[in-house]
């Protein structure tokens, strides 16, 4: 039914159930053509509206999030096979496994810890750790347990180092998280989940394909409405992706009602959450649940609170933030016609270095302002010498050599020539169903009916799937086979993220598929995956 259909009909029975109690006949009531006897009679209609107003509500906010993952996968993105195994392989997420992120191999990756089976011991007590906790006074609920204990100590002893690199990003990126944050009224305290996601790198890749400091997968950045194309992608605009997250955790916490919840989310997506609420009975906190979400999702709100411990004692553990190269400000510049960093580069000076940390979003250094405007950032030191140069000799100079026909017809058809390299075909075989699918190619099953305009869940044995994305290609690759696979190790790979691609596959099972005697792999090995 149409949304202005339902609110018409609750309307009228509203005003049918006022006109019973008061004895007046409805119908000569709507008939009455007077405007003075209408705006009279108005008034006693009040309480009767007012009573609407909270359908009202929940009905436009209905339609606001149609567009949105959040309903698609809350009513029926899965058959009934799919629900049936409540593993990550059914799990059609926002953003994709939070560890299965390959960046550089590193200051970023969590990837050494196997946080399923690792058990840290610190010198700091139980009692101390709760009575931090408490004093901390955070507006979304921090518990604690022994999983909470875990990560609190990862983030606050395990990794020096990276701690303290992200510490220093975060002096750069947080002061812009806060205020979007605020802008929408919602908890300060969601900015770290930015650092669960990627540890504030906003170049950040997953296998699966999301990107960016907040990990947007392409169709959901897109539905949250992040350009995406062949010269930008905006899931590696730090403001534009912070805000296109804070209208996402905004609507899940009013789906859920509870800030755990919304952020358990975020991660595996609004459906799981759902299922699970609906196997612990209705309760509705993250550890009534969390028994019933996705293993890795388990660990998600953990993560979430062994951050702001870590942030908000660094002193006691000795992190403190490094000097990481960013500027502490920065200007923003609206630019309205097709520009080359390298123009900036050598008619205003900046360095190349800078204008791509703080411009990640722009592929090839290249911002296509023909069509439309875009925004240029630059340190606040370089903002009079940009000022000082004229715009029409910044925009000439050599731009029939980086700006030409040759060099825009080149990256269109690079573009093209990766899509379809990154094309996979996949027949259907026995026992298959779309959550096995996606979670075997690293996507997610919105993705497979959004290729295929598939209009349920409901696929046959011989039927061909297409599948796109650099995870796709890897898996295609890696000479699947109803025995076994092969997986090329990348740079940032271990054992364990490796294992996490193959559903029922652990890293003891690779390593004596292998007969690895250590953990230890390189970037290039091929590993046979024993495939359940």
């Amino acid at each position: 039914m149409k949304l202005k259909s339902l609110i018409a009909a609750a309307f009228l029975l509203s005003l049918t159930s006022l006109a019973q109690a008061q004895n007046f006949n409805l119908k000569d009531f709507l008939q009455r053509p007077k405007r003075k006897a209408l705006e009279s009679e108005n008034l006693s209609l009040k309480t009767a509206l007012d009573s609407l107003q909270s359908l009202v509500d929940s009905l436009q906010m209905r339609r606001y999030l149609e567009d949105s993952e959040l309903i698609a996968v809350m009513e029926g993105n899965e058959s009934e096979s799919d629900i049936v195994e409540y593993t990550p392989e059914v799990s059609d997420s926002l953003l994709h496994l939070w560890y299965r992120n390959t960046y550089s191999e590193d200051k970023y990756s969590l990837s050494e810890y196997d946080m399923d089976s690792v058990r840290f011991s610190s010198n700091v007590s139980d009692e101390e750790m709760i009575r931090r906790l408490k004093a901390m006074n955070s507006y979304i609920s921090l518990p604690f347990n022994d999983n909470v204990k875990n990560y609190i100590i990862l983030y606050s002893e395990k990794m020096p180092s990276k701690m303290n690199r992200v510490m220093g990003l975060s002096n750069y990126y947080f002061p812009l998280f806060e205020q979007i944050l605020n802008s929408y009224n919602l908890p300060l305290e969601l900015k770290y989940v930015a650092i669960v996601e990627s540890m504030l790198n906003p170049t950040a890749t997953s296998r699966a394909g999301a990107k960016g400091i907040w990990q947007f997968m392409y169709s959901t950045a897109r539905s949250y409405g992040l350009e995406i194309n062949s010269y930008v992608d905006e899931r590696m605009d730090v403001e534009k992706s912070m805000d296109a997250a804070a209208r996402y955790l905004r609507d899940a916490y009013r789906i859920f009602g509870d800030w755990p919840l919304a952020i358990s989310s975020y991660n595996c997506g609004a459906g799981n959450v759902s299922k699970a609420i609906r196997r612990a009975g209705g309760k509705r906190d993250f550890w009534s649940i969390y028994p019933y979400l996705p293993k890795e999702t388990r660990g998600y709100v953990p993560a979430f609170v062994g951050v702001m411990y870590a942030f908000n004692y660094a002193k006691e553990y000795g992190l403190s933030p490094m000097d990481v190269g960013m500027p502490a400000q920065t200007d923003t510049f609206e630019i309205r016609k097709n520009l080359h960093f390298a123009q900036i580069n050598e008619m205003v000076g900046v360095p190349m270095e800078d204008l791509r940390n703080l411009n990640p979003q722009y592929f090839n250094d290249i911002i296509p302002a023909d069509n439309h405007s875009y925004t240029l950032k630059l340190p606040y030191t370089w903002t009079g010498a940009f000022l000082d140069v004229d715009r029409d000799s910044l925009y000439a100079h050599k731009a029939d050599s980086l700006l030409s026909g040759k060099v825009v017809k080149d990256i269109n058809n690079s573009a093209k020539a990766v899509a379809k390299q990154s094309r996979t075909t996949y027949k259907v075989k026995s026992g298959d169903y779309l959550g096995k699918i996606a979670s075997r190619y690293g996507v997610t099953v919105s993705q497979l009916k959004k290729w295929n305009n598939l209009k349920s869940s409901n696929i046959k044995v011989g039927q061909t799937l297409y599948i796109y994305g650099s995870s796709s290609a890897a898996a295609s690759s890696s000479g699947s086979s109803s025995s076994g696979a092969y997986y090329t190790v990348r740079s940032g790979d271990s054992l364990y993220t490796i294992a996490k691609l193959y559903p029922g596959v652990s890293a003891e099972n690779i390593k004596k598929a292998n007969g690895l005697t250590s953990n230890n792999i390189r970037p290039g090995q091929k590993l046979k995956i024993p495939i359940k």
